[in-house]
């Protein structure tokens, strides 16, 4: 019999409390009926933006504060993503999971710093990386001695404007004994656009949660608001809250269908 599948989302950054508390409530009541294991997400700060105009964030301590008090108050694991090695031992005060970002993911140094904070270290994979190539990112952390790693599947560039996901990579992962994570919002982004903001192609979500549970994916992770046409980031590719437990109904009859 085949193992829930865990869901790792939340919104893209911290915009409020309580737009973050209201997010994780409603996904921790839908993931308990479901039995799913949930981990909220939420970026205290956004470094990689497209414009110099676009959000960052509410400052990184108000951010981590509001993360933590989610956890602390709903019940939940909490993952947020650092951008430097420095960051690490500030975010790790406040979460249970930090996440390397797809286009850091082969920094030594900070990668050292996160797996020398002993939490769990959620690595994405870089756009420009071939599956196989993650073993050695992965390596990196087991060597500074954290063994709790995670690997996430987050599509490669087609192009200058899109992104496709070879769904090869989430064996190919598994094979190097850690859980692999398929995000299935960023890696429908459209960057690069002429308009300074990254696009995207939300209706495609579902298509790549059902073939990510087919491929044996171990989690999926999926960036989720109230009003994605209002969030301050990465609005073009988020899911829709009241879309969620639909997707995820589906979902768990695929998985149990395997």
């Amino acid at each position: 019999m085949q193992k829930p599948f865990f869901l790792i989302a939340g919104p893209c950054v911290v915009e409020s409390e309580q737009l973050c508390m209201d997010i994780a409530g409603k996904v921790a009541e839908i993931t308990k009926r479901f039995r799913i294991p949930f981990i909220f997400k939420a970026s205290y700060r956004k470094a990689n933006r497209s414009s110099k105009d676009s959000f960052t964030g509410i400052g990184d301590e108000v951010g981590l504060e509001i993360i933590k008090k989610v956890g602390h108050t709903i019940g939940l694991q909490v993952l947020t993503d650092i951008h430097s090695a420095e960051e690490a031992e500030l975010a790790a005060k406040y979460v249970d999971i930090l996440q390397i970002p797809a286009f850091l993911c082969r920094q030594t140094d900070i990668l050292e710093a996160a797996a020398k904070t002993n939490l769990t270290v959620n690595i994405k994979k870089g756009q420009f990386l071939s599956p196989e190539a993650m073993k050695f990112t992965a390596d990196k952390v087991a060597n500074f001695g954290n063994n709790k790693i995670m690997l996430t599947e987050r599509g490669s560039m087609f192009g200058y404007q899109d992104m496709v996901v070879d769904f090869r990579g989430i064996p190919i992962m598994k094979a190097f004994g850690y859980p692999v994570v398929m995000d299935c919002t960023h890696s429908l982004q459209q960057p690069n656009q002429a308009a300074g903001v990254t696009g995207g192609r939300p209706e495609m979500i579902e298509t790549i949660a059902k073939c990510a549970i087919a491929a044996g994916s171990d989690g999926l992770f999926i960036e989720t608001h109230p009003d994605p046409d209002k969030a301050k980031s990465d609005g073009a590719n988020m899911l829709r809250l009241d879309s969620l437990e639909g997707l995820l109904e589906k979902l768990v009859r695929l998985r149990e269908a395997l």
